[in-house]
């Protein structure tokens, strides 16, 4: 059935360069506090462009706290975030203190929406925490008309939105802040590891403090080793050395990598446009240019309550999925148990957590593979209606 093939959803790509970066910094004394982590930084600023000013962190979530801490949410206020995401988005805020207030997507494209954030906000709202899902932009600059009228900060969770803008800007670069992840199945990859990045360089300098202890100089600017202060209350965040040579190295594909995911994308988004009752999550505005982390396949009645079968017969065909996400955040037992839950208010989220399947597009795809999992998705939905 399955031709010999494995596609997993999911697959690193590392090459030689990437192993000769790493041991590069193995062979030298340099583990962390390094250039390399500074030159990682500046250059992935340049892949981003407008002037984006970066910090490497040790995750996305990270990068996500750090954000919330630097926008001084706390307890008493009200930040909105996306029910559809991952749980880190609304983990991030939680921690501060704060009251995530969750809204949900349009069932189009799983993303936030202007008019929803502002039905939402109330008196004690501070702040937006949103998410490009899948690597779809939402739609920023209707967004920040909403933020600037209300006079809130704005987060972006970018987590898989490498290479994803609008009108030709790099999401996360509209709000506050942008925060992106380096997780092994994204993108790219430092193994762990995450990217604050902000429009303003003094935000940038900010958080690099808040990174590192709360330290009020690095070690090039001690006038003795080891002397210091710290002047505020800080986190151990960094991204060693290693990581950040990795990160370098990948960078580098970036353009052929989001190539690739287009050409499978667009191939294998053909092919399920031909199957009745599932459609497809993209983006829908002339000006937004998606990332094309994977392609979400959304399956209606009478298909939905069919899933468990579709998937189970793609992964006997070698086809690796996922799902994006298994709940709508307020669903999960935390934050149900915490906040309660009201199924009526989340209703796109929930058919995409319940009734969808996210195929792979990334560069460990060929063109052959992505026809190979349209006929199999195909021939799983025909099938279940048998």
């Amino acid at each position: 059935m399955s031709e010999g093939r494995q596609i997993p959803f999911g697959r690193p790509w590392v090459t030689d360069e990437d192993r000769a970066a790493v041991l590069r910094v193995l062979d030298g004394h340099v583990l962390t506090h390094g250039p390399e982590g500074k030159a990682f930084e500046v250059e992935f600023g340049e892949f981003l462009g407008d002037g984006a000013a970066c910090v490497a962190v040790s995750s996305c979530m990270a990068a996500l706290h750090l954000s919330c801490l630097h926008c001084g949410f706390h307890q008493g206020d009200e930040v909105i975030v996306a029910a559809q995401t991952h749980t880190a988005t609304a983990h991030a805020v939680e921690w501060t203190g704060a009251t995530p207030v969750f809204v949900d997507c349009d069932p189009a494209t799983g993303n936030v929406t202007a008019e929803r954030l502002d039905a939402a906000v109330t008196a004690r709202t501070r702040g937006i925490v949103l998410v490009h899902f899948i690597g779809i932009p939402c739609d920023m600059p209707s967004i920040m008309r909403v933020a600037e009228r209300h006079r809130l900060r704005v987060i972006e969770d970018c987590a898989l939105a490498v290479g994803a803008r609008w009108n030709g800007r790099h999401v996360g670069l509209f709000g506050d802040a942008g925060c992106f992840s380096f997780y092994p199945v994204k993108h790219m990859t430092t193994g762990e590891g995450g990217m604050f990045a902000s429009q303003h360089r003094d935000v940038a300098d900010a958080v690099t403090r808040l990174r590192g202890f709360g330290v009020d100089r690095t070690h090039g600017e001690r006038s003795m080793p080891g002397i210091y202060d710290v002047p505020e209350l800080g986190l151990n965040y960094r991204m060693s050395e290693l990581q950040a040579a990795l990160g370098r190295s990948q960078l580098q594909r970036m353009p052929e990598n989001l190539q690739r995911r287009r050409e499978n994308f667009e191939r294998l988004r053909s092919q399920l446009v031909e199957v009745p009752n599932v459609h497809v999550l993209d983006d829908e505005q002339p000006d937004a240019q998606s990332s094309h982390y994977c392609l979400t396949a959304v399956l209606e009645a009478p298909l939905a309550r069919c899933r468990r079968e579709i998937v189970a017969h793609l992964n006997a065909a070698g086809v690796g999925t996922s799902t994006y996400y298994p709940h709508p955040v307020p669903r999960l037992s935390y934050y149900r148990e915490r906040y309660g839950y009201a199924p009526d208010r989340y209703a796109g989220a929930e058919q995409i957590s319940d009734a969808s399947v996210a195929l792979p597009t990334g560069p460990h795809v060929s063109i052959a593979d992505a026809d190979y999992i349209g006929r199999q998705f195909k021939a799983a939905c025909q099938e279940v209606r048998e």
